[in-house]
């Protein structure tokens, strides 16, 4: 009965409830021996920038992974809460929800930090989509913590009252050229080279994000890192600006 009871936490509408049910008697039961925490709830949230302004900046790249996770699984996108695009939705019986805070990068943490606690969600099921300059374009990591160097996950950090162990999406956006400002540099658009990588990059984050809901986040960080891994190698000396 504990999971029923985090599902009905989460889950307000009756109908997604019934909804919930009738996928876990068709499992067989196989939910209710995997753990405890097999039907809490992940919520990912990609960082960016709101507006047509901003739409296909290197720094939006977190709201792109948001729209291909939520394409693939066919999650509308159709609300707002929080000071954020909302959806939720359950993929293969799990429940997740998905967000975009619209409060602009720099205070991401406005919009994040009142989603968890709405939720009563532990900060490990809370994983943030960021773009980062210090991998090359397209390539991916998944951690369970971090530092907290980007503008937007200062914000994040700072509301949850200065914890920063929850799990991000990393996504390679490569260094500016020269001595290009960074700043100008992430209010770019992609060129043609790069936004093939980072096509090809959101659907390669999207499947691992499918993978955490199923597999949880170690096991899922191990399989897809080492991918990435040699992804970084093949594209390190390559940039694509």
């Amino acid at each position: 009965m504990n999971h029923f009871f985090v599902a009905d936490s989460v889950f307000t509408n009756v109908n997604e409830l019934k909804m919930l049910r009738r996928i876990l008697s068709q499992c067989g039961g196989r939910l209710f021996h995997s753990g405890p925490s097999s039907l809490r709830p992940w919520l990912f949230v990609g960082l960016g920038n709101p507006g047509d302004k901003y739409k296909g900046t290197r720094h939006n790249v977190g709201f792109e992974m948001i729209d291909a996770f939520a394409a693939s699984q066919d999650i509308p996108m159709d609300s707002v809460h929080c000071k954020a695009v909302f959806g939720k939705g359950l993929v293969d019986g799990f429940p997740v929800f998905l967000a975009k805070p619209q409060t602009y990068m720099n205070l991401s943490g406005e919009s994040c930090g009142p989603l968890a606690a709405y939720y009563k969600l532990p900060l490990n099921r809370v994983l943030l989509i960021h773009d980062d300059m210090d991998l090359p374009c397209g390539v991916l990591r998944l951690f369970d913590k971090g530092h907290g160097r980007h503008n937007g996950l200062k914000s994040v950090i700072y509301h949850f009252h200065g914890n920063s162990e929850f799990p991000r999406l990393r996504i390679g956006i490569g260094r500016p050229p020269g001595q290009m400002d960074p700043k100008a540099f992430l209010l770019q658009k992609f060129n043609a080279t790069a936004q093939e990588r980072i096509d090809a990059a959101l659907l390669e984050g999207a499947d691992a994000l499918k993978h955490i809901l199923s597999k949880g986040l170690s096991e899922t960080a191990r399989c897809f890192n080492t991918s990435q891994k040699y992804k970084h190698i093949r594209l390190q000396n390559t940039p694509a600006w």
